[in-house]
């Protein structure tokens, strides 16, 4: 049996609070908002190994990825929100619903091999490509999280890329 990911989930998705942001994530304005914070959050992240993240206090389960640019070969990080199942983190490349795939998905479709920050550890893991049928289900469990993700797809005509990660 593979190891499994920790599981450290800071604040609450279901207060007042966490249900308004979420609501909120859903519009432009809210995801503009969100883009904006992603410098501030990923220098937190960074600081503390993806132990706090700044969208702690609402739930929201956030990983630094750190992939492997595809033409700078350079390394690039990104917070990014996650599902958790066990040995296999699932992470979405929905780019708050714009027209273009966002870079890191890009980067992992030419170089798998990546690192998580989850909890205070880093851990080397590999990405693959989640395909029909699975890919619903999982989506499901996005718009669980936050149901910003039905509008980012909603906004969008191409097909969200999800990623299944596991220890590489």
């Amino acid at each position: 049996m593979a190891e499994q990911f920790p599981d450290r989930q800071w604040g609450s998705r279901t207060n007042l609070f966490a249900r308004a942001a979420s609501r909120f994530a859903a519009t432009k304005p809210g995801s503009r908002l969100v883009r904006a914070l992603t410098p501030l959050d990923r220098a937190v992240l960074e600081r503390t190994h993806a132990k706090y993240t700044v969208l702690g206090p609402i739930g929201a389960p956030v990983i630094l990825l750190t992939t492997i640019g595809r033409k700078s070969g350079q390394p690039r990080t990104q917070p990014l929100l996650y599902v958790h199942d066990g040995d296999t983190l699932y992470v979405i490349g929905s780019n708050f619903g714009q027209a273009h795939h966002p870079a890191w998905t890009t980067n992992l479709l030419a170089h798998p091999t990546a690192t998580v920050a989850i909890a205070g550890e880093r851990i080397r893991v590999t990405a693959t490509p989640v395909e029909t049928p699975d890919k619903d289900a999982i989506f499901q469990r996005f718009v669980d999280i936050t149901g910003a993700y039905a509008a980012y797809r909603s906004r969008t005509t191409r097909d969200l890329r999800i990623f299944a990660l596991r220890r590489a």
